[in-house]
């Protein structure tokens, strides 16, 4: 059986060998972030602060302080911390917050924390309360105190970490709580990016792809973007397939309009999801105001999913409106819908 195995790597050219080949150390699937401050794009502001702080606490031999990002989903918060990671040239540990049930989970990976790493949390604030309770005594005192035994019995051991930095990044900062919160040194925020700016994101994965894309066709994806390099780098994929497939291969504007017509992408970016809530809003509830669950109940999506991906662009563009007493269309959204207002939602809209 061996010689049989053995006869069959060498007829296949060597496909089982003790050494490492080329094709092993080919990365699997081409990643389109940057790895190095220099090469990103967008967020000025926020870079020009992180490339302050790395080179501070590199100059004194010390981890960078603890970084707390937030913002809409697809801004670049988790590639900045690979970033961060990468220019101070620190293990990094990558971890979510629904990840962590148990305070032993976080300890954990606390006390496996070499010198100077850093653990990155996503979606830090949804975190379980009891875990946080030991994260607070770790980025203040890079210690965590264990309790041992119960009852008359119970005793308290700290023990000591290594120093380290901890970076989160949450969609809804507001659920952080203050504690928390305030234990972080660097707190920045991410906005939508500008078209200026994801050209240079579009043009940059295009290069990486190996896809021709000329200057309207670059203009076009990421004016249908929604200010989002995540979006820009999904959207551009997907124009790359409908171009090798119907054309050849080059994207321009028209390869770009025929594929994201398909996709259900117009030209402000809106997609049928967005589409679905603003009629929602508009032919079931007058235009509003109405309150979000009621919203999601309708659409049969989950609340999160509306909070968090489909409002924040559409209020960033106007479409719709949050107030006191819940979500409403604008004069906007009945435009780009081609609706009429009726009823109540005639006087809301005159005022």
């Amino acid at each position: 059986m061996t010689d049989d195995i053995l006869k069959y790597s060498s007829d296949k050219q060597g496909i089982l060998t003790g050494t490492s080949l080329p094709v092993d150390e080919e990365q699997a699937i081409k990643s389109l972030r940057p790895e190095y401050l220099d090469d990103y794009v967008g967020q000025a502001e926020v870079i020009e602060t992180l490339k302050i702080a790395i080179e501070a606490a590199m100059e004194r031999n010390e981890p960078i302080d603890h970084v707390l990002f937030h913002g809409p989903p697809g801004l670049g918060k988790t590639t900045l911390a690979h970033i961060i990671a990468n220019e101070m040239g620190s293990n990094l540990t990558v971890t979510s917050g629904p990840a962590l049930e148990k305070g032993g989970d976080l300890i954990g990976i606390l006390t496996n924390l070499e010198d100077g790493s850093i653990l990155f949390i996503d979606e830090i604030h949804r975190m379980p309360k009891i875990v946080e309770e030991f994260l607070y005594p770790a980025m203040e005192d890079f210690a965590v105190d264990f309790v041992f035994d119960k009852g008359i019995h119970a005793r308290s051991h700290r023990y000591h970490l290594k120093p380290f930095a901890v970076i989160g990044a949450t969609t809804r900062v507001g659920l952080l709580s203050a504690p928390l919160r305030d234990r972080f040194g660097i707190f920045r925020s991410f906005d939508f990016y500008s078209e200026s700016d994801l050209v240079k994101i579009t043009r940059r994965s295009a290069a990486l792809l190996n896809v021709h894309i000329n200057n309207n066709g670059a203009v076009e994806l990421s004016r249908r973007s929604r200010g989002t390099p995540r979006i820009v780098n999904r959207l551009l994929k997907r124009v790359r397939d409908y171009a090798q497939v119907r054309s050849d291969g080059k994207i321009t504007k028209k390869n770009v309009v025929a594929a994201l017509h398909l996709e259900g992408v117009d030209e402000k970016g809106i997609t049928d999801l967005d589409r679905r809530y603003m009629k929602t809003i508009i032919e079931f509830y007058n235009g509003g105001p109405v309150g979000i669950e009621a919203i999601a109940a309708t659409l049969l999506e989950e609340t999160d999913t509306l909070v968090d991906v489909v409002e924040p662009y559409l209020l960033k563009i106007g479409m719709i409106t949050r107030t006191s007493s819940g979500r409403k269309a604008s004069k906007k959204a009945y435009m780009h819908l081609g609706l009429a207002p009726v009823g109540r939602a005639v006087e809301l809209l005159s005022c």
